[in-house]
């Protein structure tokens, strides 16, 4: 087993490093000007849903709507896909191939339940050549860690690109073990900020937020309820759609992991830990943006 590489003074102690801010945050956020439309705020390109997934690239493309992006489509592998999302239609599915080509995205997001087939591998290769930001999670993760060629492309990129692990998908890229992740989050976060050549969230209690230039933050939000399916899918989502928007990479993942915590902590606050799910966590989130966008 290997250990997480790391040289004594790039690795720093978690009570060392500074904590994400709700004021922090809220500072990249400012209010839409009267004469707004669709076209000012992005549109965000979901790439996933293999057989038996396609819930989990519907809750990302659901977040990123319904957290600010002007339009989001949602590209899926599954065989027997379907043509609408009846619970939000202003979502625009299609195949996974039709939505790389045609969508022109402002970001694109991959991973969510997209599986590690020869399809899915292929798809990932042609995003990786377009020169559009990206927010990679999930099995997009995977891929990565079992395709050498690929990690390289991500070094020839010029656009950026946040990686959204959790431990056990961090120890995959890293080589390692999950517990030896865990037992250095802030080294493995920072390995993996060069190893991907982008900007990460190492998730977990206490999430890591690595900036690509090796700044590092602990975001504080969140709860033990928030351990329930597609809560990654919602985040991922989240930081897509500000990027759609005009954040940077760096912003929308600060303020994504930040308020992706605060809104299952909101909910924690109405006794909905036990059952909480990703679903509610949106319209939370939601709810919490529009606050501290007022403010």
């Amino acid at each position: 087993m290997h250990r997480v590489a790391h040289s004594q003074e790039n690795s720093m102690s978690p009570t060392r490093i500074p904590a994400i801010s709700q004021k922090q945050v809220a500072s990249f956020l400012k209010p839409r000007p009267t004469d707004s439309h669709k076209g000012l705020f992005g549109t965000v390109t979901v790439i996933g849903g293999a057989n038996g997934m396609v819930g989990a690239a519907l809750l990302a493309g659901r977040a990123a709507l319904k957290l600010g992006a002007g339009c989001a489509h949602v590209g899926l592998l599954a065989d027997n896909a379907p043509a609408v999302d009846t619970q939000m239609p202003e979502l625009m599915l299609g195949s996974a191939s039709e939505a790389l080509k045609s969508s022109k995205p402002n970001v694109l997001m991959l991973g969510c339940g997209l599986g590690q087939s020869l399809a899915a591998q292929k798809i990932l290769y042609d995003a990786l050549r377009l020169d559009v930001p990206m927010v990679l999670d999930a099995d997009a993760l995977n891929i990565i860690a079992l395709r050498p060629d690929l990690r390289s492309m991500l070094h020839t990129r010029k656009a950026p690109a946040v990686f959204t692990p959790h431990p056990g998908e961090a120890a995959r890229l890293l080589g390692c073990g999950t517990a030896d992740v865990q037992a250095d989050r802030t080294g493995a976060a920072q390995e993996l900020t060069r190893k991907l050549n982008g900007s990460v969230a190492l998730k977990g209690a206490g999430s890591l937020c690595a900036t690509r230039d090796g700044k590092l933050y602990i975001n504080k939000t969140g709860n033990p309820g928030m351990s329930s399916a597609g809560m990654g899918d919602v985040l991922a989502g989240m930081i897509a759609a500000f990027i759609a928007q005009g954040l940077s990479a760096d912003e929308a993942l600060l303020l994504g992991v930040h308020l992706h915590g605060a809104a299952g902590d909101a909910l924690a606050q109405q006794q909905a830990t036990i059952g909480m799910s990703a679903s509610e966590v949106t319209e939370w989130a939601r709810w919490l943006l529009n606050q501290w966008v007022a403010k």
